[in-house]
């Protein structure tokens, strides 16, 4: 059952990181990925929610290992700045590594305090 709880939650997070990848950076003329930053720092805020409510292990699987899993993306960040990097962009490579790491501790700290306003 957890299996397929997983397989649903990527089922509707792979699809859904993809078009907000492409809506994101369809708006920007920048170096800077900011569809994959967009993606990461949502998927980070709502696992910080999901880690503060009582959320049993059905919910987790389905929401935080299926669904934010598929929706985050640490492959494509990866691939991202490297490829920046090795462009002669390390400026941008580097700005993409700190925003995104800064940005995603952030919103997951936020989605806790919010999950923990909620849970009362």
């Amino acid at each position: 059952m957890t299996v397929l709880l997983i397989a649903v939650g990527a089922a509707l997070g792979a699809p859904l990181r993809y078009l907000t990848d492409r809506a994101v950076q369809a708006r920007h003329d920048s170096l800077l990925p900011w569809g994959t930053l967009t993606v990461n720092v949502a998927g980070s805020l709502l696992l910080g929610v999901l880690l503060a409510v009582p959320a049993g292990p059905a919910v987790t699987a389905l929401v935080g290992t299926g669904f934010c899993g598929a929706l985050t993306t640490w492959s494509t960040f990866g691939y991202e700045t490297l490829r920046l990097a090795r462009g002669g962009a390390r400026r941008h490579a580097l700005a993409n590594v700190l925003l995104s790491v800064a940005a995603g501790l952030a919103a997951a700290t936020l989605g806790y305090a919010l999950g923990r306003a909620l849970a009362g």
